[in-house]
């Protein structure tokens, strides 16, 4: 599939979260589905585009609908130019290449105690770490996470370069969904 192939130009009203995380001003939108189908997968993946004319760089998430959401933070909130409840013109193309993810320091350290797992680790592909690491990351409760990375390094000592029984998508599990907007008269 070529970049190109990916891009999508959309409207879209900027969600409130019914809840901010530490206290930081944010927003979300939910891609349109024919957007979200246009890029090469439903689980993670990381996009260039623009909202509004500002450039961005983002992961989406899965919305366990077939589609993604996308998380706008408090700078680009506000370069946007618009706010809550308001339409905002949209850009988006998949990245090429995929972006190294970033390794939680939990996982890099189990990693970096295990020489069978770092290889098989290194010898994977972009998107089967960026994979494994939603699949930990996800986990609800520190002894899951825990138990997680325990399960993920054995499993790649063991040479595996797939997590297995994940759905990165969120689709067959209803595991992942979109934050709980305000209604709009709550703003």
């Amino acid at each position: 599939m070529r970049q190109e192939d990916t891009k999508s130009e959309f409207q879209a009203r900027l969600l409130h979260p019914a809840a901010f995380e530490n206290g930081q001003l944010w927003a979300f939108v939910i891609l349109p589905q024919a957007a979200s189908a246009k890029l090469p997968r439903r689980g993670r993946i990381t996009v260039e585009g623009s909202i509004n004319g500002q450039k961005f760089t983002a992961l989406l998430e899965p919305d366990g609908q077939k589609s993604h959401w996308l998380t706008i933070d408090e700078t680009l909130f506000k370069a946007a130019g618009t706010g809550f409840g308001e339409l905002a013109q949209f850009e988006i193309m998949a990245a090429e290449p995929e972006p190294e993810p970033t390794v939680p320091a939990d996982l890099a350290q189990a990693l970096a105690a295990s020489p069978e797992a770092s290889a098989t680790w290194e010898a994977t592909t972009t998107i089967a770490r960026l994979d494994w690491i939603h699949w930990i990351t996800t986990a609800k409760q520190a002894k899951t996470r825990t138990k997680r990375i325990d399960d993920a390094c054995d499993m790649l000592a063991a040479g595996k370069k797939r997590v297995c029984c994940f759905d990165p998508s969120g689709y067959f599990s209803k595991a992942f969904c979109a934050p709980k907007a305000l209604d709009s008269s709550e703003i």
